[in-house]
């Protein structure tokens, strides 16, 4: 079966609040796996970058479900396509908070077909930048659905 991905950013609603958010995660966690979806979510306290990859089916259930959310606005689609292997096979969501230059990094970088740069070695287009950010903070148990990095203003698990 075809694996599909999808990429986007988008603006948190003033009033999202720390239980909120793990509620939203929770969420997810349990949606995907459902229905086979695995990825990423960044959030810098204001904005939300969110990769998802998984079967055609999932990823549209997936996608109309963000768009439904109530808990972001100014949703802007990145990249949607055909992927060869999950990149995040070992999260079902995994969520980090980071610092806004971080996110705008990867925000900005080039997502043009979900690939990866391997020839220089330094980390050009999205999914270098999304792994390098998310690799340090792979658990041992590869299957917790929450992680956190530098906190950039609030408790992420």
């Amino acid at each position: 079966m075809p694996l599909r991905a999808i990429a986007y950013a988008s603006e948190a609603v003033a009033s999202l609040s720390a239980e909120r958010l793990r509620g939203l995660v929770n969420d997810a966690v349990a949606f995907n796996e459902a229905a086979d979806i695995t990825g990423v979510l960044l959030f810098d306290g204001h904005r939300f970058l969110q990769y998802l990859e998984g079967p055609q089916q999932g990823v549209d259930a997936a996608w109309r479900r963000i768009l439904d959310s109530s808990s972001h606005h100014s949703v802007v689609e990145l990249n949607r396509g055909r992927i060869g292997r999950r990149q995040f096979s070992h999260w079902r969501m995994g969520w980090l908070q980071v610092e806004h230059t971080a996110l705008g990094r990867v925000a900005l970088s080039d997502w043009t077909g979900f690939v990866r740069s391997t020839a220089s070695g330094i980390p050009t287009s999205a999914l270098d930048r999304l792994q390098l950010l998310t690799a340090p903070l792979l658990r041992a148990d590869q299957g917790g659905p929450m992680m956190q990095a530098a906190p950039a203003g609030g408790s992420g698990s």
